[in-house]
């Protein structure tokens, strides 16, 4: 049987300080900045003109609903208002006695019609 020993001494162990280990050494290096490519550069001027435009419309639509819930308040408001003012009227007009219902024959008579004329 052929000894492992030998074998072991090509691979570098991973606490093996003796050996530098290639990767180590090349993951330290900082790799110089390069510029984008054009598409990245494109995507990027995309995404900002649409979160730009998100944060207009999240603007818009929270005005709006601002809007909403006040129209809101002024509808109820008017409302209290219209049945205030409808029960106004109501007693007026139950209390007037030009608003009362009078009592009249179905059909008046001819004197009733023509007062007392005579022919």
């Amino acid at each position: 049987m052929a000894s492992t020993s030998g074998n072991n001494a090509d691979f570098p162990l991973a606490d093996d300080e003796s050996v530098p280990n290639e990767l180590d050494a090349s993951s330290r290096r900082p790799k110089p900045a390069q510029p984008l490519p054009r598409e990245e550069i494109e995507d990027q001027e995309e995404k900002a003109r649409l979160i730009a435009q998100i944060l207009e419309l999240q603007n818009t639509l929270e005005d709006l609903s601002q809007r909403v819930d006040s129209v809101k308040e002024e509808s109820i408001k008017l409302r209290s208002e219209n049945q205030v003012l409808g029960q106004y009227i109501q007693n007026l007009m139950s209390s007037s006695t030009v608003f009362q219902p009078t009592l009249t024959k179905a059909h008046p008579t001819k004197h009733e019609m023509f007062g007392n004329f005579y022919w």
